[in-house]
């Protein structure tokens, strides 16, 4: 499928509506470009948010998940076990 853009004096494009429902592109979704040389490859981008850890909450797990000498011997037992 072929489809034409005009580039507005502002550098903007105007996806084609058969493309944006084609691939389920909605206003405000964010989008990917691509440049390969000759051309630009679009495509719809995911967008993830991002949590950031202090280092006192890094710690704080690290001490909940220490395990004890009866814990970690019955884990290198199973594991021992496995081979």
């Amino acid at each position: 499928m072929v489809e034409y853009a005009q580039v507005s004096r502002r550098g903007q494009i105007t996806l084609p509506a058969t493309v944006r429902e084609r691939l389920g592109i909605k206003s405000g979704d964010m989008m990917i470009l691509e440049d390969r040389g000759t051309e630009v490859a679009v495509k719809p981008a995911v967008v993830m948010e991002v949590e950031l850890y202090t280092d006192e909450q890094i710690a704080q797990w690290d001490a909940e998940d220490k395990l004890d000498d009866e814990e970690r011997r019955a884990i290198l037992k199973a594991l021992a076990s496995k081979k």
